[in-house]
């Protein structure tokens, strides 16, 4: 009789999946790794270790960081589109989970439902990261955060101004600034308000919407936006443009938040649409840093779920 994987295995399906201290010991591995990454120091915990990667979603920087990140840490990684793969044919997800855990030690899904990852994760031997679903995107946040550490230190007591779509980015955001303690100051256009449920929250402790744009970025300590057409969404693309026109993040916006305020964005971002070329080329902006931090902590997430706490 076949073995059923064991419920032990550690996944990152949600932001949630992780502790504070967890969260807090994987942004000091981002910054001791990182350091080694720039000082050219060879480091390979990873040798011998197998990342399947399985994209459903287009991607850049997902895969480029993934892929990359499992490389310097001395591994391989398998990348897999479903249009390529009989996933894209009908195999069940829970067959692909069985068969593609036997064969490799770590496994990252770019998907569309969030049902589907944790599907695979409940059939899967080895651990399961969400690189994105409809509903969550957490390396992304991993990400954002601790650039915001890299900048300007600890986020616990800050604001963050969320400015468009209450999104899978949004919804992790709201996950994040829970287990962190910092808030999130939300304005959506009406008919795209945060949903706590899809969301995943426990309360509303930590963030407040806002119909004002403006408002909810007054003193904020970082704002931070999406395009207003997620992947997916593209036949209501003419209706968003329209609807969230006025939710722009500008320069007189960010002349609003606090002064030593940041900007992000997780790209690709379209200037003249959901944020101004002056905000998005300018000197709050640390969008370039941002995007370079995914391959960091995703280095530190690889290593943290396949071995444990390390030190050196």
């Amino acid at each position: 009789m076949s073995e059923k994987p064991s419920a032990k295995v550690k996944h990152f399906l949600q932001f949630k999946d992780l502790n504070r201290e967890e969260l807090e010991y994987l942004f000091e591995r981002t910054r001791i790794i990182k350091q080694k990454y720039k000082s050219y120091q060879q480091y390979w915990p990873l040798s011998d270790r197998t990342l399947v990667m399985i994209f459903e979603k287009a991607s850049t920087r997902t895969r480029l960081s993934f892929e990359a990140g499992m490389q310097q840490m001395g591994g391989s990684a398998i990348y897999l589109n479903t249009r390529d793969s009989q996933l894209g044919r009908g195999e069940p997800v829970e067959d692909a989970g069985q068969v593609i855990s036997r064969m490799s030690d770590l496994v990252m899904i770019r998907t569309f439902e969030q049902s589907i990852i944790e599907r695979f994760a409940a059939n899967s031997r080895v651990p399961v990261i969400n690189g994105l679903t409809n509903e969550y995107h957490p390396c992304q946040i991993l990400a954002d955060i601790y650039t915001y550490i890299e900048q300007r230190g600890s986020i616990q007591g800050k604001t963050v101004a969320w400015i468009g779509d209450s999104n899978n980015m949004c919804n992790t955001w709201l996950q994040a600034a829970e287990i962190l303690d910092f808030n999130v100051h939300v304005s959506t256009p009406p008919e795209y308000e945060v949903e706590p449920e899809r969301a995943g929250l426990y309360g509303h402790e930590h963030y407040e919407e806002f119909t004002d744009p403006m408002e909810a970025a007054r003193d904020a300590d970082l704002v931070t936006t999406d395009v207003w057409t997620s992947m997916g969404f593209e036949a209501e693309n003419e209706e968003r443009m329209k609807d969230f026109a006025d939710w722009q993040v500008d320069e007189d916006m960010m002349a609003i938040a606090a002064k030593d305020a940041l900007f992000m964005h997780c790209l690709p971002a379209h200037r003249g649409e959901e944020v101004s070329a002056g905000v998005m080329d300018g000197p709050q902006s640390v969008v370039w840093e941002e995007a370079e931090n995914r391959l960091h902590v995703q280095k530190a997430l690889m290593e943290y779920l396949l071995l444990g706490k390390v030190t050196g």
